[in-house]
């Protein structure tokens, strides 16, 4: 314990530190992998509805086994794999798609720090200090999963799509990154954890309320991060087949679905955290003092899951409603109207914190 408190873990802690991780990294799989299964029940239901028919409702007790019984198909399905392959980079496609969603979630916090056995633990993977640097490295690696992909497959339709996604990300990543920037400048910290206790001391709680515009480029540029419509120009099968995975099957398609949905759920995280107070319900302890009562951990477990299931029907909602605009619209909006917005957004916010 010593050795912790001089900066240099002792065997001990050491071993502790590791088998922390590795169950932490072992929750957060478990969840992620539940919610992808689910969340695709949920968004196929909520059509449904919002389209005036049923959604799936014959597997389990109100379609509850749906997701199972949709793994199982892609997992018994053939592997059929096309002859002119490159076959390293067509594996390693969706292998990379699937590894970016995992590690972009790890320094997310989805409650209060709590004391446990001596020591601090907090519900994150990896409490990093520059952790929106890390974020906006690991969200840029994105795109390479799919990129990879299509060229891997050899097939001129899904280059198509991958250079598309690729060209998309180079629009709609500046734009998300200085409305990331915008969040730090206010917090004053690069750290998720600190970005979320901001929030709670700030007279007017979640950065959603100061930073309305940079709420709606994070969440514009989220749904371009995911593929998502109107933004899934990447898959536009009316004129790519499906895009970068037209030459995918069975489970190797599965994975490139798990990537996006799992994303889905990482942005919904994030949004949560930068602008929708993470797991705090109000600011200034006014409900409670979630850091100190000893079943707050659970309620702000419970606060942030709320939030990120809005976010996410949100995304369903858009889905619904919007239909996908055209590629030439798409980078139209990406460097002539996201871009300035978030400059301009930056440069306002940057001049109230210097003024306050």
């Amino acid at each position: 314990m010593t050795l912790l408190v001089l900066g240099i873990p002792g065997p001990n802690d050491a071993v502790d530190l590791v088998i922390e991780s590795v169950v932490k990294s072992v929750i957060a799989l478990a969840f992620l992998m539940g919610a992808f299964g689910y969340l695709t029940l949920a968004e196929r239901k909520i059509l449904g509805r919002m389209q005036s028919r049923y959604g799936p409702n014959r597997v389990g007790p109100f379609g509850l086994l749906q997701p199972l019984a949709d793994g199982l198909k892609l997992l018994l399905k053939e592997q059929v794999t096309p002859r002119e392959v490159k076959t390293v980079v067509y594996l390693l496609g969706p292998a990379i798609s699937l590894f970016v969603a995992f590690m972009a979630f790890a320094i997310i916090p989805v409650g209060p720090s709590f004391y446990l056995w001596g020591h601090q633990r907090t519900m994150a993977i990896a409490n990093v200090n520059v952790g929106m640097l890390y974020l906006l490295a690991v969200l840029s690696l994105g795109v390479y999963g799919i990129v990879l992909g299509a060229w891997g497959s050899s097939n001129r339709y899904s280059l198509l799509g991958g250079l598309r996604s690729s060209a998309q990300m180079i629009s709609y990543e500046l734009a998300l990154g200085l409305s990331l920037v915008s969040v730090v400048v206010l917090a004053g910290t690069l750290s998720p954890i600190g970005i979320v206790l901001a929030q709670n001391h700030h007279p007017l709680t979640w950065f959603v309320l100061l930073q309305p515009v940079g709420f709606l480029l994070f969440a514009v540029g989220g749904f371009a991060e995911t593929n998502r419509a109107p933004f899934d120009l990447a898959e536009a099968e009316q004129e790519l087949v499906a895009g970068y995975h037209t030459e995918y099957a069975g489970m190797r398609f599965a994975l490139y679905f798990a990537a996006e949905y799992i994303n889905m759920v990482t942005v919904s995280a994030l949004v949560t955290t930068l602008f929708l107070g993470g797991w705090v319900f109000v600011g200034n302890g006014i409900f409670f003092n979630i850091t100190q009562a000893p079943w707050a951990q659970l309620i702000g477990v419970f606060w942030f899951l709320a939030k990120c299931a809005m976010f996410l029907f949100l995304y369903i909602w858009v889905r619904a409603t919007l239909p996908r605009i055209r590629y030439d619209q798409l980078m139209w909006f990406g460097w002539k109207v996201l871009l300035p917005a978030s400059v301009l957004n930056l440069l306002v916010t940057a001049l109230y914190v210097s003024l306050s």
